[in-house]
C-alpha cells in the first residue's frame, strides 16, 4: 500500500486527512514540520507528500524546495490555509503536483492522490522566488487554474497563447509569465497588434534599414532584437494582417528575423501572443493562418471573464482601492452592488470604476450611490442580498447563485457545469440537492 506522508503542525488536521487516507487503503505517516519531514524522506519508502506551507521553523516552499533538489523525489502537493497568487505561482514552479485551499474535501483529497501517486516528477526549479508584492488578485477556482499554468510555463520557451475577452488581464497573465521566469532580469518587449497601422506595423515588428523607405533616416531594430534573450508579447495578435503573419510564422519556425531592407538577424526570444477573438473561427473565415495559428497555441491559456469569477469581485476592488490610496473602503452596501454588476468590461471596468470613486467621493466608506453611475441591477441590491447574516449563510448564497448561473450557462450540462465551477460531479450533485436546484 502507498505510503504517505502528511507534513502539517496542526494535529487534528494531519490525523483528518490519515482517517481518509486509511479509508483509502494508504499508509499515511506524520511530521510536525519541515525538519521532521525531510529526517522521514531522507529514510526512503514514501511514494506522495501532503504539505502545509505556514509551519514553525522551516516553511513549507523550503520543504518542497529541498524535496525536489533531490535525485528521485516523491510527488508532493501542497495543501494551506492562506492561498495566494505568489504562493501558488511558486509552488507550482517548483514542481507541485497541485496547490489546494484548505479544508479539502475527502473526495478531492482522494482525487488528487490518484494524480500524484502514477505521475512523474519534473526537474527542481533554480529560479529566484517572485516578489511579493502580487499583481495577479483572484483566488476563485478559475484564476487559480490560471496561476498554476503560469508556475508550470514559466520557466519554458513554449509559446503561450492567451485568450479571453477584452479587459480580462491579457497583459498581466503575460508580464506574469515573465517575472516568474528565468527571463525575468531579461527585457519585457508588449506590442499591440491593434493598435498600430499595418503599413508600420512591419517595420515595428523586425526593424528597418537605413534608406529601406521615404523616411527611413536611420536603423531601427524592432521589437523582437529590443527582446533579444528576454520576452515579446504580441497582443491582439488577431488583428495582423494575413501578409504580415507570414512573416510572423517564419520567425517562429526559424528564430530569425529580417528587417526591411536589411539581413537576417538570429534572434533569441520567448514568444506569447494574446487576442479577445476566436481564432479557430477567424482560420474558418480564412482571416486568419491556420498554420500560424497551431504555432502560436502550443499551450493556451483561457482567461474567464470576470462575471464568471464572482469571488474575485470584492478582493479585486479592495486591491485596486488600496493601489489608489486615502484610505477608503467599501461599505456592504456598495460591496453588494459591485457583486451585483455584471462587468461587460471585465477587470478594466472594476478598475476604473474604483479609480473614479476613489477620486470623486470625499468619504472614507464608499456607499451604493457612490457607484450609481453603474448600469442598474436587474432585481433588487439590498446588502442583504449577498453579505447579510452570518458567514456561512453568505457563503451559502454565493454558492446557490454561481451554482445555477453554471447550470444555465451550460444549458443544464451538469459536467460541463461541474468543469466551470472546478469541481467534481458528486459535488455538484451533493450542492444541487443541498440547495433544491433542478
Amino acid at each position: 500500500m502507498p505510503r504517505v506522508l502528511i507534513v502539517d503542525d496542526d494535529a487534528a488536521l494531519r490525523e483528518g486527512v490519515a482517517e481518509a487516507l486509511l479509508d483509502a487503503g494508504h499508509v499515511p505517516e506524520h511530521a510536525a514540520d519541515g525538519a521532521a519531514a525531510l529526517a522521514r524522506l531522507a529514510r526512503g519508502g514514501i511514494e506522495a507528500v501532503l504539505l502545509d506551507l505556514r509551519m514553525p521553523g522551516m516553511d513549507g516552499m523550503e520543504v518542497l524546495r529541498r524535496i525536489r533538489a533531490e535525485k528521485n523525489p516523491p510527488p508532493v502537493a501542497v495543501l494551506t490555509a492562506v492561498p495566494t497568487a505568489a504562493n501558488t505561482i511558486e509552488a507550482m514552479r517548483l514542481g507541485a503536483v497541485d496547490h489546494l485551499a484548505k479544508p479539502v474535501g475527502r473526495a478531492e483529497l482522494l482525487d488528487l492522490l490518484a494524480r500524484m501517486l502514477p505521475a512523474t516528477t519534473t526537474p527542481p526549479a533554480t529560479a529566484p522566488a517572485p516578489d511579493d508584492a502580487e499583481q495577479i488578485v483572484g483566488g476563485s477556482a478559475a484564476m487559480r487554474t490560471v496561476q498554476k499554468a503560469i508556475g508550470m510555463l514559466a520557466d519554458s520557451d513554449t509559446t503561450v497563447l492567451i485568450t479571453g475577452e477584452t479587459g480580462t488581464g491579457k497583459e498581466v497573465v503575460a508580464r506574469a509569465l515573465h517575472r516568474h521566469g528565468r527571463r525575468a532580469a531579461r527585457p519585457f518587449v508588449a506590442v499591440n497588434c491593434a493598435a498600430i497601422p499595418a503599413e508600420l506595423l512591419e517595420s515595428q515588428l523586425f526593424g528597418h534599414a537605413r534608406g529601406a523607405f521615404t523616411g527611413a533616416v536611420a536603423d531601427r531594430i524592432g521589437s523582437f532584437r529590443e527582446a533579444h534573450t528576454g520576452t515579446i508579447f504580441l497582443d491582439e495578435i488577431g488583428d495582423m494582417s494575413l501578409a504580415l503573419q507570414a512573416k510572423l510564422l517564419r520567425v517562429l519556425q526559424e528564430r530569425t528575423v529580417t528587417p526591411l531592407g536589411g539581413k537576417s538577424v538570429a534572434v533569441d526570444v520567448r514568444i506569447l501572443a494574446a487576442t479577445h477573438r476566436d481564432l479557430a473561427q477567424a482560420v474558418r473565415e480564412e482571416k486568419f493562418r491556420e498554420d500560424l495559428f497551431y504555432r502560436l497555441g502550443v499551450v493556451p491559456v483561457a482567461l474567464p471573464p470576470l462575471r464568471d469569477r464572482l469571488a474575485d469581485i470584492l478582493p479585486l476592488a479592495e486591491h485596486f482601492l488600496a493601489l489608489a490610496g486615502g484610505g477608503k473602503r467599501l461599505s456592504a452596501e456598495a460591496a453588494a452592488r459591485l457583486l451585483a454588476h455584471p462587468w461587460p468590461g471585465n477587470v478594466r471596468e472594476l478598475r476604473n470604476a474604483i479609480e473614479r470613486v476613489a477620486v470623486l467621493a470625499r468619504h472614507a466608506v464608499l456607499s451604493a450611490e457612490d457607484f450609481s453611475f453603474l448600469a442598474a441591477p436587474p432585481g433588487p441590491t439590498t446588502a442583504t442580498d449577498w453579505l447579510d447574516g452570518d458567514l456561512p449563510t453568505a457563503v451559502a448564497r454565493l454558492e446557490e447563485e454561481m451554482l445555477r448561473r453554471a447550470l444555465a450557462a451550460t444549458a443544464g450540462n451538469r459536467a460541463d457545469a461541474a468543469r466551470r465551477l472546478g469541481i467534481h460531479r458528486q459535488l455538484l450533485y451533493e450542492k444541487m440537492k443541498k440547495y433544491g436546484v433542478e
